[in-house]
């Protein structure tokens, strides 16, 4: 194995170069076992030094499509940085390119953290003292951004100092739905009604004092928050929905016995799982589902309506 020492006052120290791409152009090894001295930068396969302070002790370059430094350890940590300034970070990634990032590409990263293991995180902070682990700062858009099946979890309590801004457009709480067979569906939009176990069931009865709201996440819109969300239990015929407690909601609604108008209070229907105008304001109290938003003059369809249990 080739080693080229050199020093110099103009010129590189030392320079190898290979055209094979199973080769490098530098190797630097380090086969001793034994405990490094306190203190010193021992150890290392390669060492890098400089006293130039726009400089790196260690400098990589990539004209290409690869890697400007790559890392690797069996055991240990493949790549670590350390400084013992407070202005300063241990780590440092940049990404100076502006064009938009190619479809499902996670890419355009200052740094960018990559792992296999199931219980490991792409990229864990820890802080040692009251600072925080993990900081976000973007000048135009979030901060933190998260992406996936859940977006982000909080095991600790979370203090907010400015706006929590939700898109969606009412707050749902999941209930236990009884269904009548295998193949019933309870879509998004229907009006749902406690039974005799105390979990829910499409409604059927006009004026239902038993009403319990309406299945959310139908049309344009989606729940802003959901709560007692749990999985469904699979020894049972029982499967978790969420149901509107406040809010915006869009709900089945049957209008073929009278037209619906903005402003009316709105009750369950003979049809199953629709709400129909509650007309009869003693046989609409405590069966109230909400008020309508828009209005049908006739037949069935599906409109947006403010929740108001009453």
């Amino acid at each position: 194995m080739p080693f080229f020492p050199g020093q110099t006052d103009a010129d590189d120290g030392s320079i190898g170069t290979t055209k094979s791409s199973a080769k490098n152009g530098g190797v630097g090894t380090n086969d001793s076992t034994e405990p490094i001295p306190a203190n010193t930068p021992g150890g290392n396969g390669i060492f890098g030094f400089t006293k130039n302070t726009n400089a790196a002790g260690v400098f990589g370059f990539n004209d290409a499509q690869g890697f400007g430094i790559s890392g690797f350890c069996a055991k240990g940590d493949g790549t670590i940085g350390v400084t013992q300034s407070s202005a300063k970070n241990g780590v440092v990634g940049r990404n100076d390119n502006t064009d938009p990032i190619p479809p499902n590409t996670p890419g355009g990263n200052g740094l960018f953290g990559f792992t296999k293991n199931p219980h490991g995180s792409g990229v864990f902070g820890f802080n040692d003292a009251e600072g925080a682990g993990i900081t976000g700062f973007s000048k135009n858009g979030p901060a933190v951004k998260g992406f996936g099946r859940i977006a982000g979890r909080f095991e600790g309590d979370v203090e907010v100092t400015g706006d929590v801004r939700l898109l969606g457009a009412d707050c749902a709480e999941e209930f236990d739905a009884t269904y009548s067979s295998d193949k019933e569906t309870l879509e998004p939009g229907t009006v749902m009604v406690l039974n005799n176990s105390g979990n829910l069931e499409q409604s059927q009865n006009a004026y239902d004092k038993k009403v319990a709201g309406i299945v959310s996440g139908a049309g344009s819109y989606k729940p802003a928050i959901v709560l007692d969300k749990k999985d469904n239990d699979i020894n049972t015929n029982n499967k978790r929905v969420p149901i509107a407690l406040m809010g915006k909601v869009y709900c089945k609604v049957d209008a073929t016995s009278s037209p619906i108008e903005i402003g009316d209070l709105l009750t369950s229907s003979s049809l199953k799982g629709h709400a129909m105008k509650a007309e009869d304001p003693y046989k609409a109290f405590g069966a109230v589902i909400g008020k309508a938003l828009s209005s049908i003059k006739e037949g069935v369809g599906m409109i947006p309506v403010l929740v108001a249990l009453q």
